[in-house]
């Protein structure tokens, strides 16, 4: 698939490593940094959803989408693991679903940016009516500088999903280098994450956004056992 992740919100928090990986699946390991598992928030805006070398899809190609994600290895590879994933479209979450293996529910989502304010919501309807919920405003700043927290949490090559038969399941992800601004968070529901299984995080989260870079996300496949 072939898409544009446009302003994008980084929103993270440190995690003990122990908390995290208790949600992870046989064969997954949580990638760490500093000592610490770091479990994002993060709000964007979908555009040209499609497959290569045909146009977007119409309806379903551009929505918003609010997921809460850490980051994990599976043998030699390294990746983006989600623990959901919320958008206001049924059919790519159904999709998702079925042929990425990965956490996609419905609701009433919204992300906009207005100048250098971004604001974002979730009130989660499917597949559970858990009332599951995120808000986030965040106000942009000036370029990020470029250092290895930074990269940890953004220069992602990879999504894991969860095995099949036994066996991890990877698809590459590729796309340019995010041209990186500082934020900082005016208001922030974490709700999502709670629902995620995960304590309510704590402390000042890490912030970045970027305006958004084109991405190639390619075919699923099973990684071999350990």
């Amino acid at each position: 698939m072939v898409q544009h992740w446009t302003d994008i919100v980084f929103c993270h928090w440190r995690y003990e490593p122990a908390i995290v990986q208790a949600l992870l699946p046989a064969g997954i390991e949580v990638d760490t940094f500093d000592g610490s598992a770091w479990v994002g928030l993060i709000p964007f805006h979908m555009d040209g959803l499609g497959v290569p070398g045909w146009a977007p899809m119409p309806y379903v190609g551009s929505f918003p989408e609010v997921n809460v994600r850490t980051y994990v290895r599976a043998g030699d590879r390294r990746g983006v693991w989600f623990m959901s994933l919320d958008i206001d479209r049924w059919l790519p979450a159904v999709v998702a679903r079925l042929g990425y293996r990965i956490p996609y529910c419905v609701g009433d989502v919204r992300h906009v940016r207005i100048d250098d304010r971004v604001l974002s919501s979730v009130d989660r309807r499917w597949p559970r009516a858990s009332g599951a919920t995120a808000a986030l405003s965040v106000t942009v700043g000036d370029a990020a500088p470029d250092d290895d927290l930074s990269r940890f949490l953004t220069a992602r090559w990879g999504l894991l999903a969860r095995p099949f038969r036994g066996r991890p399941v990877w698809a590459p992800v590729d796309h340019p280098a995010w041209p990186l601004r500082t934020a900082e968070a005016t208001h922030i529901d974490a709700g999502v994450v709670a629902a995620a299984g995960l304590p309510l995080p704590e402390g000042e989260p890490h912030l970045l956004f970027s305006s958004g870079v084109p991405v190639r996300i390619g075919v699923p496949r099973l990684l071999d056992r350990d």
